[in-house]
């Protein structure tokens, strides 16, 4: 039984108690599938050490999972239609329960990327078809609450990955972080098939399946995921292989959007862009990725090089981010439906620009205190951009367009998420060159300054060293290095923060949606 609509096809009650417990399960699924992006990124090293893997080749455990979601996201609403919401569901977490337990039991880093890779593309469907299920069984006028908690799951899930999988890791083994899927896993895809029956499937719609879209399409995102995340360590276009899959990218793209615009049946409709709020939702969509991910990244990379802080203890930092958001969301779900979205998205950007710039100002011996209040901001800030964002883009839509655009808007932010990372990672490493340029000539061999460190280096280590001044010299050195690191580290702080303050009045453009 499906939720009761109005003649013009608008929710316009409660959906049943089953449709509900349906949707809960459905959350569940999407929390895992979220969070299992960024739950090993605190635990490579002892991933690595457990499958003997290089430091080459450990990249890839993350790196497969992305670039397979990202192509299973836009592909979602075509499964839906011709499976069910139920089926697809279902399908999509039974297959990324049974992943997560062959993670769990590979012996090789070659087993590992290919059961990553499994697990990306099952649990992706996850993601799209529940923004799908909130917008098609609930009313309008609860939009605001259904949102909050949708929002809450997909800002919280990645922020605390590092901090759960660095407990998981400390206390259990890095099996652990795959295991703990299954259980869930298990409850979650028999919760959906028995509650989530909510539409019918049509099985005719594979006989008019455009087998080559879905080629250039998979070919299109995967190329460009892999471009994205490899590109930085790999000096870009310098090395051939990233220059060819760029050019794949490339013209698998142009193919893909020819072949999409002039097929009648299309593998993704990419018409829901002809939506003034669609395509600005998106694209607002696109920017919360670049902090919702970028800012995951980026935290733990300081802590890690500048701090040399562990695992536990970077997720303890950083758990300040999910704690904000989680006691946030209830409020500003409450707020979307009493006060104009653009407003709540606007004071969101605000804050997520002025939470990075207040971090602009970081030191070799910033932590915990440092990075309190900025990540409470920013948590705010990204809750109440992410609540309005989904409601601005799929609110105005179509009831039958839902499920093919909520897969589009998942992968823009996505996209953000992998775009960001690939420029901070390139930024980090341009400006580290600048400023380590730019201190060594100050390093004069007659200041006096340089001279009473050199002196108290060499003093240290006079007893221990066989040449105490040269490994003074090294030691400062590498103080130069971890300064002109944090000097880079805040240029990005600063920038990320100019970004979303230039962005925020990006929300003027919207049309207004009446709560």
């Amino acid at each position: 039984m499906s939720a009761a609509v109005d003649a013009a096809g608008v929710v316009d009650a409660l959906p049943p108690w089953r449709q509900r417990i349906g949707f809960i399960a459905a959350v569940f699924g999407m929390f895992m599938a979220i969070l299992d992006i960024q739950i090993v990124a605190s635990s490579l090293n002892e991933i690595q050490a457990g499958v003997s893997a290089s430091s080459e080749e450990i990249s890839w455990v993350q790196t497969s999972y992305l670039i397979a979601e990202i192509v299973m996201i836009p592909l979602s609403g075509m499964l839906t239609r011709i499976l069910s919401t139920r089926v697809a569901f279902v399908i999509s977490s039974a297959g990324f329960t049974l992943a997560s337990l062959g993670c769990a039991l590979a012996t090789s880093i070659e087993q590992l990327i290919v059961l990553r890779a499994i697990q990306g593309f099952m649990g992706g469907a996850m993601i799209p078809i529940t923004y799908a299920v909130s917008f098609s069984i609930f009313p309008r006028r609860m939009m605001g609450g259904v949102q909050a908690v949708i929002g809450m799951v997909v800002t919280l899930a990645p922020s605390i990955g590092p901090t759960v999988g660095g407990y998981i890791t400390e206390f259990a083994s890095w099996h652990w972080l795959f295991l703990a899927n299954i259980i869930p896993g298990i409850l979650v895809t028999w919760a959906a098939w028995n509650f989530l029956d909510i539409d019918k499937g049509d099985a005719s719609m594979v006989r008019r399946l455009d087998v080559l879209g879905l080629t250039l399409m998979a070919v299109f995102l995967g190329t460009l995921e892999f471009v994205l995340e490899e590109g930085p360590g790999d000096d870009w276009f310098d090395s051939s292989l990233i220059l060819g899959m760029a050019l794949l990218c490339l013209f698998a793209a142009i193919g893909f959007f020819v072949r999409t615009l002039r097929n009648d049946h299309p593998i993704v409709d990419l018409h829901a862009f002809a939506n003034r709020n669609f395509a600005l939702g998106a694209i607002q969509a696109f920017i919360i990725g670049i902090a919702l991910y970028g800012l995951v990244y980026l935290m733990p990379l300081f802590f890690g090089y500048v701090r040399g802080f562990s695992s536990l203890q970077i997720g303890q930092v950083m758990f300040v981010t999910g704690v904000a958001m989680f006691f946030t969301a209830p409020v500003a779900g409450r707020l979307s439906g009493l006060m104009d979205l653009r407003l709540m998205m606007f004071i969101g950007f605000l804050l997520v620009g002025i939470g990075s710039m207040i971090n602009a100002n970081l030191t070799a011996e910033s932590g915990f205190d440092q990075f309190f209040w900025p990540q409470i901001v920013r948590g705010i800030g990204l809750i109440l951009c992410i609540i309005p964002a989904s409601r601005i883009a799929l609110g105005t839509l179509p009831r039958e367009e839902v499920g093919n655009a909520s897969g589009l808007f998942n992968v823009m932010r996505n996209l953000g998420g992998a775009l960001g990372l690939a420029l901070m990672d390139t930024l980090r490493d341009l400006r580290e060159d600048y400023h380590w340029n730019q201190l060594i000539p100050a390093l004069g061999q007659g200041r006096e300054v340089v001279t009473e460190r050199l002196g108290g280096y060499q003093a240290m280590l006079t007893g221990h060293v066989s040449d105490p001044s040269q490994s003074a010299v090294v030691m400062l050195s590498q103080t130069v290095a971890r300064e002109a690191q944090v000097m880079a580290f805040n240029d990005i702080f600063l920038w990320l923060g100019l970004l979303y303050l230039i962005c925020a009045p990006l929300v003027l453009l919207v049309r207004r949606i009446e709560a």
